[in-house]
């Protein structure tokens, strides 16, 4: 019989397996509902919360509950993950800067590292320190990452507009 942490993760799973872009509410009622289930201020559910504003557009909102979710204490995977969405969130509210400096601090696991260091490229890029020829490199290393399709999206907009931002 699985335990509750264990139903909670399978239905953290299920919230992401049928997450719909076009019903934010829904994805934002489920979000919640799982905070709902956890003591306040776990880290686990918050970074959840956080990925579902960040999914569904609102990442001004979803930029200060994940770091409310790193702050509470994350489990390495879920750290990780926090950080790479936290500074592509502050890249989309015009905090490249502040996403650079995330990234620099903030080492990830090594199959993800590639994925931060895209996004690290594509706020460089926001910042004119990186070239489109950096960013479609770093772009094709993180393609094996679970960030692989967000970052090749990110890119492929950038390309012949370079002060236009994804």
């Amino acid at each position: 019989m699985p335990t509750e942490a264990e139903r909670w993760e399978r239905q953290v799973a299920d919230l992401w397996a049928t997450a719909d872009r076009s019903r934010p509410g829904a994805v934002l009622a489920r979000a919640r509902a799982l905070v709902g289930a956890r003591e306040d201020g776990d880290a686990a559910a918050l970074f959840e919360l956080a990925s579902a504003h960040d999914f569904v557009g609102e990442e001004a909102v979803a930029i200060g509950v994940y770091e409310r979710a790193l702050d509470a204490g994350l489990d390495p995977r879920r750290h990780d993950e926090a950080i790479i969405q936290l500074a592509s969130s502050l890249r989309h509210v015009d905090r490249s800067a502040d996403a650079v400096a995330l990234l620099a601090s903030s080492p990830v696991a090594p199959d993800l590292a590639p994925a931060a260091a895209a996004f690290r490229v594509l706020a460089l890029y926001d910042l004119g320190r990186a070239s489109q020829v950096e960013v479609s490199e770093a772009s094709a290393a993180a393609q094996a990452t679970p960030y692989g399709r967000a970052v090749a999206r990110y890119a492929a907009a950038l390309q012949g507009s370079p002060t236009s931002r994804p």
